[in-house]
């Protein structure tokens, strides 16, 4: 599975949108200058984000955008379903060999376990330490 720019846009918009929960509406244009983005194509990803619930939208001169619940009770996996779909590794055949159709399930399960443990308040208050997976080897 690979997410597209609309999975990944639309968790842009939601971080944005727990960065300054409590601040009152968030314009998209706003959002889409910070991150360099297209106003018109965050247009499109926030209307099923409305729909889904996850967001509100603030009618007016200082309209915008505000999460519909708290940071910590929107996880990765909630955006992502929204804007993507069902999470699957790959389409499952009936007729598929059953060890083949065992790992995609385990993989499956292992990318929604990783989404549906991560709260927008954890992306947002994510701290990088560094490169962890980068090994340097001299010969």
């Amino acid at each position: 599975m690979k997410i597209s720019t609309k999975g990944r846009y639309g968790l842009t918009i939601m971080m944005e949108l727990a960065n300054r929960c409590g601040e009152g509406p968030t314009s998209l244009r706003s959002i889409a200058q910070k991150h360099d983005l297209s106003e018109h194509y965050l247009e499109q990803l926030i209307a099923p984000l409305r729909n889904a619930g996850l967001v509100k939208s603030i009618r007016g001169a200082y309209g915008g955008y505000v999460l519909a619940k708290q940071p910590d009770e929107i996880s990765a996996g909630d955006v992502i379903r929204v804007l993507e779909g069902p999470i699957s590794p790959v389409e499952f055949a009936e007729e598929e060999d059953p060890a083949k159709r065992f790992l995609w399930l385990r993989i499956r399960d292992s990318i929604s376990s990783v989404l549906d443990s991560t709260s927008l308040q954890d992306l947002i208050s994510f701290e990088d330490d560094g490169p962890a997976d980068n090994y340097m080897f001299y010969i």
